[in-house]
C-alpha cells in the first residue's frame, strides 16, 4: 500500500474468483436505502420509520486488466458477480455481488483506452487492515 495512507490504483482492483482480474485508478460510490414511514391515523408525524434495503452504486475510472486476466481472455462486458476490494491504510472495503450497469470507452490513438464503469453492489463489507 501506498507509504503516505492514500490509495493507488494498486489498492483498488476488481476480484473474480479470488483473482485480481483489473486495478482501478479511481472510483466514487454512492448508497442508498430505501427507507420509508410509518404513519397512524391520527398522528401529525410518522410513528416511525423503517430501515429499507441498500444499494451501492460506484462509478469507477480508468480500469486496466492485469496481465493474467487479458491472457485469460478478459471483456469487461462479460464480467458477472464480481468484487471491487479498496484497500485503505487502516482497513479494507469490500463491495460483492456486484454487476455493471454502465460502460462508457474513449479511445484515441496513440492513447491509453480509459474506460468508465458503473456497478451495482448487493453487499459492503469492511474488514480490519
Amino acid at each position: 500500500m501506498d507509504t503516505k495512507g492514500f490509495p493507488t490504483s494498486a489498492d483498488i482492483y476488481l476480484e473474480l474468483d479470488g483473482k485480481k482480474v483489473a486495478v482501478v485508478q479511481s472510483y466514487t460510490a454512492k448508497a442508498t436505502k430505501s427507507s420509508r414511514s410509518v404513519e397512524a391515523f391520527g398522528e401529525s408525524e410518522p410513528v416511525a420509520t423503517i430501515e429499507g434495503q441498500k444499494k451501492y452504486t460506484l462509478e469507477l475510472t480508468r480500469l486496466y486488466a492485469t496481465d493474467d486476466a487479458v491472457a485469460d481472455g478478459i471483456n469487461f462486458h462479460e464480467l458477472r458477480d464480481f468484487s471491487l476490494v479498496i484497500c485503505k491504510p487502516d482497513r479494507k472495503v469490500i463491495y460483492s455481488g456486484c454487476e455493471w450497469s454502465t460502460i462508457h470507452e474513449e479511445g484515441q490513438l496513440n492513447a491509453m483506452v480509459a474506460e468508465k464503469i458503473t456497478v451495482v453492489a448487493s453487499k459492503r463489507i469492511e474488514t480490519q487492515a
